[in-house]
């Protein structure tokens, strides 16, 4: 995904940055919807429904803290540590972390041991036969999404195993989630490829396309190099060392990553009684950590339990996250849309916003159709 993402930069990085300057508030509010309506995808058969009630979960939770529109704090309850609102990282591990840890604890059979000998890690023929068409529509796709400035190599993974999961036939799409190995191909290449993407807005607009090149920039002006639309022209050697290095990155890290698999791996030998501690420290540790406050450490423990009970309910836990890192951005870019045409106008005004909105609801109607039909 990093090296097909590197020579399609190479390629098209001067002509992507006029399509980059199309997309303007409507079309990013539009493309967040797309995003969000992909979740059908983690929802299992027939709980469509549970996956929704999870997005909108997840997007009433990102209200929460300072608005687009005003900078003032709503649904607080007067707790000044929820001004800023809650803590992604803090959401994350207790939706995933502290679920996974108590689980492992509940089914207590196999406490000592993690599956036995760990062999046969090479890649076989059939794997990669079944993988590169992925790896292949990942890359081109995740590109395109990394190019886009603001929505970034979370929502290309997000869509990467939405879309893989929706075309796959029907006894493939019922691995996704346990061990398939299309589901764990289709977001790695769809992230590094986005990564790679989301230096053309970077390079060609000087406009970060992520929080990784946003420091890039900072970096590259501390050293007197404004990136733009003159960058090829005036600084070409600059353009050029950052596309040899991402080829450069990316062997050595094939030629680290190969020999260190079985190494790696070693690590599902580790009795799970000694696991469990482990996780549940770095856990708490995480949570405190990056923020300094100790309130996120009632607030991990808090979202623990609910995620706990959620996921004995067997409601999807994928979606809340979704939903929770796309609806400050889609808030953002819906105010501004409105605040620009004075109302919701600009869904008809803008074809391509109209266009990203019907595929939206294409994605929803689609695995419910599917499911009446199945049935």
């Amino acid at each position: 995904g990093g090296t097909i993402g590197a020579l399609l930069l190479m390629i098209f990085a001067p002509m992507l940055s006029s399509v980059a300057l199309l997309f303007h508030s409507p079309e990013y509010f539009a493309l967040m919807v797309v995003g969000l309506s992909a979740i059908a995808a983690f929802a299992g058969q027939g709980q469509v429904t549970k996956a929704l009630l999870m997005t909108v979960l997840g997007l009433i939770m990102a209200t929460v803290g300072e608005g687009a529109l005003f900078n003032l704090p709503r649904f607080t309850g007067g707790i000044m540590d929820l001004q800023s609102g809650f803590g992604f990282i803090t959401l994350a591990m207790a939706m995933f972390a502290l679920p996974e840890a108590v689980f492992l604890i509940l089914k207590p059979k196999n406490l000592g041991d993690n599956g036995g000998e760990i062999k046969d890690l090479r890649i076989t023929r059939a794997e990669a036969r079944a993988i590169a068409p992925v790896i292949g529509r990942q890359s081109i796709q995740g590109f395109f999404i990394g190019v886009l400035p603001g929505a970034g190599a979370t929502i290309a993974s997000f869509l990467g195993y939405a879309v893989e999961r929706n075309i796959a036939p029907k006894h493939e799409q019922e691995e996704f989630g346990k061990g398939s190995i299309k589901g764990l191909a289709a977001p790695e290449t769809a992230n590094n490829a986005a990564c790679t993407g989301s230096f053309v807005p970077l390079l060609t607009l000087g406009i970060p396309g992520s929080g990784t090149t946003a420091i890039l920039l900072g970096a590259l002006i501390a050293l007197n190099v404004t990136p733009g639309p003159r960058l090829m022209v005036d600084d070409p050697q600059i353009f050029w060392a950052v596309i040899m290095s991402m080829f450069i990155g990316n062997l050595v890290l094939l030629i680290l990553n190969l020999p260190l698999i079985p190494y790696i791996a070693k690590l599902l030998a580790i009795p799970r009684n000694f696991l469990i501690p482990f996780i549940l420290f770095f856990t708490l540790m995480g949570a405190y950590i990056g923020q300094n406050n100790a309130t996120e450490l009632l607030m991990l423990v808090g979202f623990g339990i609910c995620g706990i009970a959620l996921k004995f309910a067997n409601y999807p836990l994928p979606p809340l996250l979704i939903g929770f890192i796309l609806g400050g951005m889609m808030e953002d870019n819906f105010s501004r849309s409105v605040q620009l045409y004075g109302g919701i106008s600009f869904i008809v005004e803008r074809p391509m916003t109209l266009s990203l909105l019907v595929i939206a609801v294409g994605l929803i109607i689609v695995p419910v159709l599917r499911n009446r039909l199945t049935k």
